[in-house]
């Protein structure tokens, strides 16, 4: 998505992984270093499907959102979600691919499947607020920048999503 930085390669899983919901904990009080560490640590949750199979179409997919192929990417991601449809990272991004390729029914129907799957993906809940921004659904995508930040309050993205949107939601005081 525009503003939505690409999904990366699934990183490795550090040493240290503990679980997803200790992790969002850790990570709302940490500080910018430690809250590096902790969205790896997640991100590399968030990717595995459990399948080497289905990573690998992940990551084909991923790959080609890099290429700028997002036609490519969604023909993989496709099948990915065909054969993992429990899978919430491989409908957050086909949503984004689906997204930069102007399609946005699909990829809002896909974000709301990634967040029914995993509520807590900050990224898919940030890709959704870029989305309402871009149909002018200014409080919606205001809220969605808001639970990024209650979930990862060092994701820059939606700080300046959050800021941009202020003074139009909220108003300025007198």
């Amino acid at each position: 998505m525009p503003g939505t930085p690409a999904p990366q390669a699934a990183p490795e899983v550090p040493a240290d992984l503990t679980s997803e919901p200790e992790l969002l904990q850790r990570l709302a009080t940490a500080d910018t270093a430690e809250a590096k560490r902790l969205d790896r640590q997640l991100q590399a949750i968030w990717s595995k499907s459990g399948s080497t199979s289905m990573d690998l179409l992940l990551q084909r997919g991923r790959d080609a959102l890099e290429a700028d192929e997002a036609s490519v990417a969604i023909e993989h991601l496709t099948a990915l979600t065909d054969h993992a449809p429990e899978f919430a990272e491989g409908f957050h991004t086909r949503a984004t691919a689906y997204f930069r390729a102007g399609l946005y029914g699909p990829a809002l129907a896909d974000l709301g499947r990634a967040l029914e799957l995993n509520p807590n993906n900050y990224n898919a809940i940030y890709g959704l607020g870029v989305m309402l921004e871009s149909l002018g659904e200014d409080k919606r995508a205001f809220a969605a920048y808001e639970r990024v930040l209650a979930l990862n309050p060092h994701h820059e993205e939606a700080a300046q999503g959050e800021e941009r949107l202020r003074v139009g939601v909220e108003g300025t005081s007198l």
